[in-house]
C-alpha cells in the first residue's frame, strides 16, 4: 500500500478495508450515537473502537476477500459445496423451479 493511497474514511458497515500494517477487515457495526465502530479481522477477530481511534488509523478500502471462510473455524472439506466449480446460482435455480 503506498502513503499515497491512504487516507481517513468514514466507516461503511459491509466494507472491507486494510490499514498500514496490511491488516485486512470489515465494518460489522457503526453506531455513531455511541461514537463506536465495530470491525471484525479476517481471522475472525472483533475490535471495537471509539470514533476518535476510527479517524486516527489510516485505511484504504478493499475487496472483500474470495476465501471467505477465514472467520470460520472449518476445514474447505466442510463447505458443503465445491468452490472449485463455476457459478452454482443455475443449479440452485432449477431445485427452486420445482
Amino acid at each position: 500500500m503506498s502513503q499515497g493511497d491512504l487516507m481517513l474514511l468514514s466507516p461503511v458497515i459491509g466494507s472491507w478495508y486494510q490499514n498500514v500494517a496490511g491488516e485486512s477487515f470489515e465494518v460489522v457495526a457503526h453506531d455513531p450515537d455511541d461514537s463506536t465502530v465495530e470491525i471484525q479481522y479476517f481471522d475472525g477477530t472483533v475490535e471495537e473502537l471509539d470514533q476518535e481511534s476510527w479517524d486516527e488509523i489510516v485505511v484504504q478500502t478493499v475487496a472483500a476477500p474470495e476465501d471467505w471462510s477465514g472467520s470460520m473455524d472449518i476445514d474447505r472439506i466442510d463447505y458443503g459445496v465445491d468452490l472449485e466449480s463455476g457459478d452454482q446460482r443455475a443449479s440452485w435455480t432449477r431445485i427452486l423451479d420445482k
